[in-house]
Parts: C-alpha cells; structure tokens; sequence
C-alpha cells in the first residue's frame, strides 16, 4: 500500500465551487477515477465496496486514529503461499481532517482524480463553509444538502420534512408545554460529535434532568436554550438506507438498499437492568446517554414497504425543489415505528449513512435481491460512479 503524503500545490484554481466548474474536472477524470472518503464514519464500506467494484480509492486520515486503514485492512498482493487481503489503497495522512481543506491537500486529491464520498465525518470535522467554499474536488452527492443535516440552521431537515408532507415527531416550543414523554435534542457538551439527549415526561422532570446534565458537564446551558424537543414516538427504530440513481432510465430511480438500527451507549446498558435496578441508580449513572457505538441490521414486514417506499419518494421530489439538483446517491430516513403501523421521521442523512458498515461485503438485503449479488451502500455508490465513468456521465452525479 502506498502511503500517499500531500504534494504541494498546484495552479490555484477557482475558489468559487459552482457546479459547472466541478463538472469540468470530474470530466477532465476521463475513465480514470480513484473514489476518496475520509477515514471516519461509514468509510470501511465505501472503500470495500469501490474495492469490489475494481475503482482504486484513496482515504484521508488523522495521525492517531488511522490503525485500521493504514494498517488493518491495507490491501496486500497475494505471495506464494500467503492469500490477497485487504482492500485499503492510498492513504493521505494528515495531522488533522481539518487540513483536508488546504489547498495543497486539495489539489493532491485533483491530481488523484479523486470523486470524494461524503460522510457525516467529513461535515462534522470540516466546516460547511469549507465544504461549500473551498473544496474544489467533485463531490458525489448533493453539496448543498450537507448543511440540511444540522438542527440549528434556519432551512434544515424539518423545514423539508414539513414542504414534503413527511410525518415527524410533535415540535413542543416551550418546556412548560411538556405534558407527555418527549425527547430533548442537543449536542453533547464535552463529546461535540455526539448526542446530550435525555426524556422527560412534564415540565418539572425536564428541568431536574437538565440541571443534572448541566452539572454532569453532558450538556451546557447554552445549548439546552437552542434544544429541540419533540414528542417521544414509542416504538422501534428503522434506519432506512436508500438510494437514488439520476443514472438510471429504466428501472426506478429509487431503491431501498437495506436497514439498521443503532446500538447507544449507555442507553442499551439502561435496557438491560431490570426496572428496580434502574429506580436504584444514582448521579451519573441515573440517565442514560445516546452515543451511537454500532449497529445492526433488521428487515421490515412487507407489508409496510411501500409507506416506506412512499416517504422516499416525497423526501426526493421535496429536495429536488429546494436544494437542485437534489437527492443524488445514497440517503437515509431514520424512522420510529408506532403501534398503528405509522411512520414518523426523526432524523435524516442527506448522504451515506452511519449504519452501513454492517452490510459491507455481505450487502444490504434488499440490495441484495434487487441485483442478485451482494450491493451494499458502499458498493453501490461504487456502481454508479463506475458507470457515470463508463457512460460518461460523470457530471450527473457529482456537485
């Protein structure tokens, strides 16, 4: 495996990131393309499934936290005895995922012929600005619909969840108002990348539950002020991971591929004491937090595909109308379950989703039946990058 280190810059190019001028160099690629994804995330899936798909890929890490990809799962050649392994080509190690956005960097990447897979790594450790701004890379996906993902923008998610028509959970305005289970939304205080949610049923619960949060240092003032709080769904969680082809001409353009659901720390530790014990718990052990730490995989009864068939559809056209050109490759709508059988989402990734590692290389089941071959998230995004290459096509699926 070749370890692949920043060389230093070329031209300076445009720093203005319009459509037109990253079509230009996605289609100065020619048929040689290299598929990059930050180190982070869902990045094991994507760099499997590119590997199965025969695209080389390179991945961008951060020094101390890059074991699995530098070393781990690095792709070696089989000898004479020993088999093939891996599937990790080059590597761009950097001091900090924020120094993706030099401009060295950036013209490294160009120079690779890279078409760049975001993850929710990538808008978490680099600015949406950046991202919009300065990163002058084709991006496969939609661009603009990173910065639908986050809460506190004025134009989010539910702001098109809510032109769409989509079912989601009560928005309650005032904590006063709290007269049932609800959830609190936040970001978590000390671990930024992760959640300081926590449940409350009335008024008075709320506000003993923040004060404890506060001075557990979970969750900060400041952001309980900004916090979403939304009725609680009772019922289970399905993490639907679709995807949309703007490729395809004669099948449908959307597909589900598979679903997940989450593993959260120290919640599903909570679950699994019998109700005395969790009265019994004190200080900080008392509420549970919401750090995602793995998934699994699930299926749906079918009998409920086409409500989520039908959300897809509306959350695509929805899109395509406020952020153009749209939805473009992979999605997910991470839905509740209620005891009528109904819909409600919660939250959505406008990209690749933080689940599917768990379908890589065995694939998503339902990607699997509609191709007849294992197709996870990953691979898929493999397949129609390979053939926007092919077709020539390549500016249809990158902004």
């Amino acid at each position: 495996m070749q370890i692949f280190y920043p060389i230093p810059p070329l031209s300076v190019m445009d720093w203005m990131i319009e459509r037109s001028h990253i079509s230009e160099i996605a289609k100065g690629y020619g048929k040689d393309v290299t598929v990059g994804v930050l180190g982070s995330h869902s990045a094991l899936d994507v760099l499997d499934g590119s590997n199965q798909e025969g695209l080389r890929t390179i991945t961008v890490t951060q020094k101390g936290r890059d074991a699995a990809y530098v070393r781990y799962f690095r792709k070696l050649p089989a000898g004479k005895t020993s088999p093939a392994r891996g599937f990790v080509d080059d590597v761009m190690q950097l001091p900090k995922f924020s120094d993706l956005m030099k401009r060295e960097n950036l013209a490294a990447l160009r120079k690779r012929n890279t078409v760049f897979v975001p993850n929710r790594s990538l808008s978490s450790y680099c600015s949406l600005d950046d991202i919009e701004e300065k990163f002058n890379v084709p991006l496969f996906g939609s661009r603009k619909m990173l910065r639908s993902e986050e809460r506190e923008e004025k134009e989010n998610y539910y702001t098109l969840l809510e032109k769409a028509g989509l079912p989601y959970p009560e928005h309650i305005s005032d904590p006063s108002d709290i007269d049932s289970l609800v959830m609190v939304k936040m970001h978590h205080k000390l671990k930024r990348l992760e959640r300081g949610f926590f449940t409350a049923s009335s008024a008075d619960e709320y506000r003993r539950k923040a004060e404890e949060l506060i001075a557990s240092n979970v969750i900060s003032r400041e952001e309980l002020s900004n916090a979403r709080i939304e009725r609680y769904i009772i019922g289970p969680v399905f993490n639907l991971d679709f995807f949309y082809s703007p490729l395809e001409e004669k099948g449908e353009r959307i597909e589900l591929l598979g679903i997940d659901w989450r593993f959260e720390s120290s919640l599903d530790g909570h679950v699994r004491l019998p109700a005395d014990q969790q009265l019994s718990l004190r200080g900080s052990q008392r509420i549970p937090e919401y750090t995602v730490v793995g998934h699994n995989s699930a299926t749906l009864r079918e009998s409920l595909l086409d409500a989520a068939f039908e959300l897809a559809e509306k959350y695509v056209s929805a899109a395509m109308n406020a952020y153009p050109p749209g939805i473009i490759g992979p999605f997910t709508l991470q839905t509740c379950v209620d005891k009528d059988m109904h819909f409600y989402i919660y939250d959505v990734a406008p990209r690749i989703g933080g689940g599917t590692n768990v379908h890589a290389w065995v694939g998503h089941p339902y990607g699997n039946m509609l191709y007849n071959r294992n197709v996870s998230s990953g691979r898929r995004v493999a397949m129609e990058i390979k053939r926007a290459v092919i077709e020539e096509r390549i500016e249809e699926i990158v902004t």
